[in-house]
């Protein structure tokens, strides 16, 4: 296995397509893509299901799957390659560092799908809906670009809703069983790890919001509700 991770390392140096901690990216995308089109990010893309697919379904858009773990973006980065997706990209590097590599406002929309939901209280903040991350992403998306999570955890699900009631941020649309409510073509796109079915809740649950200018700081009182959140889902 170890062997098969550092031959795949080496193959994803001569892909295309992948971009392992470029220099100088900050609004140079189009360059990269030779094209004007709208930003997708998928976060922690993992195999890349949702940046080919979504790449496939709109041409008229550019994907890019980011992750840390080029062993598996591989699989994603070949099968663009192998259908001519010349609109997907992958970009590895950890997603706090997207700043370094995106300009303002250079980010139409983002995916996040089948995240770690991090239950436990003390890793709240490496949940990739946690207000520390939507500053992040804030930094990069155009004004008013949204943020789609497709979850199986119905704890990451409850706690995203309530940092998008907390925060005011613009709720757009949710759906508690993706599958048997809802007929938007992007989320019938299935990933390896949903299933998995880690959660083990048979759901799949979705959650579409928007970014307002800036996410505010909140009081103490209200970081207290937040965490008091966290402890009602972390599991028994």
């Amino acid at each position: 296995m170890a062997q098969k991770k550092l031959l795949r390392f080496a193959q994803i140096r001569e892909f295309e397509n992948v971009l392992e901690y470029p220099k100088d990216m900050q609004g140079k995308w189009w360059g990269h893509f030779k094209n004007q089109h709208p930003i997708t990010l998928e976060l922690a893309c993992g195999r890349g299901e949702y940046t080919v697919g979504l790449a496939a379904m709109h041409p008229e858009k550019n994907l890019i799957g980011v992750d840390i773990k080029g062993n598996r973006m591989y699989i994603g980065a070949k099968k663009a390659l192998d259908n001519k997706l010349d609109n997907a990209a992958f970009l590895r590097t950890q997603i706090e560092m997207l700043p370094e590599y995106f300009a303002e406002g250079e980010v139409d929309e983002i995916w996040i799908t089948f995240p770690d939901p991090q239950l436990r209280t003390s890793k709240a903040k490496k949940r990739l809906t946690h207000p520390r991350f939507l500053r992040l992403y804030n930094k990069v998306l155009k004004q008013g670009g949204s943020i789609h999570l497709k979850t199986d955890s119905p704890a990451l699900f409850e706690f995203t809703k309530r940092v998008i009631e907390m925060y005011k941020l613009t709720f757009i649309d949710s759906c508690e069983d993706v599958y048997h409510q809802s007929s938007m073509p992007e989320l019938a796109i299935r990933t390896h790890y949903e299933g998995l079915d880690i959660a083990r809740s048979s759901r799949i649950y979705y959650l579409h919001f928007a970014l307002p200018a800036s996410i505010p700081m909140l009081d103490d009182e209200l970081q207290e509700e937040l965490k008091l959140t966290e402890n009602q889902e972390q599991p028994s």
